[in-house]
């Protein structure tokens, strides 16, 4: 057989527009997709910088909107536009990207009003909902002063707001199941000057209230109380699972449905009046907001529990493994992979990179939902998987200057154990300067022992960010390489099944390795938000472009 022919992506809009796919939308949504990978992809196209401001207040990004002044301002990226040959109409022939426009600005509020934490909320495929606004992306927002609003995110509008509470400081937003629950979480709760002085205790280290999304709906709110879980140092909540962790490393599992079903007082509702401790009120307006409703007399049933370095604690794979650093500190940077449902350690499912760096790696179940495990060092990536049905398990292994792929395979002979098996790594480009250290010095003494360099030596090519982007099926990765006084940072596309590089993209910026970094690869968009000293932050942003002469050079190859 010949080589395979890469797809020509004039041919297939023009298979499009004639009909030959699939009529359904998903269809069309995954051919479209492909055909955008394949413009991204290709040697013609660039990323140009379209677009720099700067900030004192934090930047945040969310689904092709970003947003200013906490949340007040928001900006949306324009799509490329095309300018089209008139004997081709189906071929775009030269992209034009423009700067991002304002979708609005919300009116000025004060510091007690401002914004704390968001949310973007997007419509559920399936269900009907009561309002046509509900339809539509909305941003579900906390406030300073206890108000959470559901905000269109096309105007800016407070579409709905509820009251929270009194006795407590809401602070926190989280996704309990993405799209459906969320957890708004409070800080944790210090007590009063006078009761710190007086040494009295404070049981209630914080609270949880938990809402169904569109329509509202509360379940409840919960408070974590140290009479009941012990001395415990934060909670949260994580697809029905409350996470309750320990100064100790120790991390603890609880159902939240049975926590609801034994504990819960008395079942409120939004709108509706309750009278509650003596004072009457309705639920989710001010001054009476939503009493907490569930409150343990006892220990709850336990699912799970384990003892990890700094409670670092992840579930994942297929089928559900966890992974963990051993509670010891000289154990920092060693990953045990184990079942979840006996607690066996994998085959091979101690992970650690071989690697002296200043920065230590990390690792963490890959988004796309495979069963994969990205693990990210100074100088590599591995990817590995654990998912029986497939009978592999990969998991992908990152660290700053190689890459590494593995697998998870079940074992043929003990079918209740698995095994880490390697899939492949993406190395950094960057040569052995160890080599090339002297031998003798200047003064003719003989060197008996060399000393490497740090694999996160800046003046090596370095991988800081690895990332995933699930609509393109596309891994990027960023490289940077300390050049004189400053860094170079380039953003780099890797196929997610294979790893091969499709395609590098330089960014114009300097990069400075002290500074916080956040780089977001979305369909035809490039972001990069940097934080600077004294609270200064700047968003760059880039446009997918495409080079009109070199794009007839490679239609006309096709």
């Amino acid at each position: 057989m010949g080589p395979t022919r890469k797809p020509n992506v004039c041919r297939r809009l023009s298979r499009r527009a004639l009909g030959f796919f699939s009529g359904d939308a998903g269809a069309v949504q995954r051919t479209n997709l492909g055909i955008l990978r394949a413009l991204v992809c290709q040697e013609s196209t660039k990323f140009k910088n379209v677009w720099t401001t700067h900030s004192k207040s934090p930047i945040a990004y969310e689904r092709g909107r970003i947003y200013f002044d906490n949340y007040r301002c928001c900006v949306s990226r324009l799509p490329v536009y095309y300018k089209r040959n008139s004997q081709m109409e189906e071929m775009p022939r030269t992209s034009v990207a423009s700067e991002p426009r304002k979708l609005y600005e919300m009116p000025k509020c004060s510091k007690s009003e401002k914004i704390e934490d968001a949310l973007l909320w997007e419509c559920p495929v399936g269900e009907t909902l009561p309002n046509p606004s509900d339809y539509k992306s909305s941003l579900i927002a906390l406030t300073a002063h206890n108000w959470l609003l559901r905000i269109s995110a096309s105007t800016g509008r407070v579409l709905e707001k509820i009251y929270l509470a009194s006795y407590c400081k809401f602070r926190y937003l989280s996704w309990d199941t993405p799209q459906e629950v969320i957890a708004v979480k409070s800080a944790q709760n210090k007590g009063s000057a006078l009761t710190r002085q007086a040494g009295l205790p404070q049981p209630v280290l914080l609270y949880l209230a938990v809402f169904h999304v569109l329509p509202f709906s509360l379940i409840g709110i919960l408070e974590i109380n140290k009479k009941i879980f012990g001395n415990v140092t934060d909670a949260t909540l994580s697809h029905g699972i409350l996470i309750v962790m320990y100064g100790s490393g120790l991390v603890r599992l609880y159902s939240f449905q049975a926590i609801t079903e034994q504990f819960m007082q008395q079942k409120l509702d939004l709108g509706c009046a309750c009278r509650w401790g003596g004072t009457a009120g309705t639920v989710g307006e001010a001054p009476f907001g939503i009493p907490c409703n569930i409150k343990l007399t006892d220990t709850p049933p336990l699912l799970f529990e384990v003892s990890s370095l700094e409670n670092a604690f992840q579930i994942g794979g297929h089928p559900w493994h966890y992974i963990i650093t051993p509670n010891k500190k000289k154990q920092k940077g060693v990953f045990h992979i184990c079942a979840l449902k006996d607690n066996s350690l994998a085959k091979n499912g101690i992970q650690e990179m071989e690697c002296c760096s200043l920065e230590s790696d990390w690792i963490y179940f890959h988004p796309d939902a495979s069963g994969r495990i990205i693990h990210v060092g100074p100088n590599q990536v591995k990817n590995k998987n654990a998912n029986i049905y497939r009978h592999t398990s990969e998991i992908l292994h990152v660290q700053f200057q190689t890459t590494a792929i593995k697998q998870l395979n079940e074992i043929e002979n003990n079918s209740g154990q698995h095994q880490i098996s390697e899939d492949f790594v993406i190395l950094a480009n960057r040569e052995n300067k160890n080599e090339n250290l002297p031998t003798v010095t200047a003064s003719g003494r003989v060197v008996k022992k060399k000393f490497n360099l740090l694999d996160d030596d800046p003046e090596q090519e370095t991988f800081k960010i690895v990332d995933y982007e699930d609509e393109l099926d596309l891994l990027s990765v960023v490289a940077v390489t300390q050049i004189d006084a400053e860094g170079k940072a380039h953003l780099d596309f890797h196929c997610n099944e294979y790893g091969t590089l499709l395609k590098s993209i330089p960014l114009v910026e300097s990069w400075d390795v002290t500074y916080s970094h956040e780089v977001y690869f979305d369909r035809d968009l490039v972001l990069h938000i940097e934080q600077k000293p004294s609270r200064v932050f700047s968003c760059y942003v880039y446009q997918m472009v495409c080079d009109p002469g070199e794009e007839e050079e490679t239609t006309n190859s096709s």
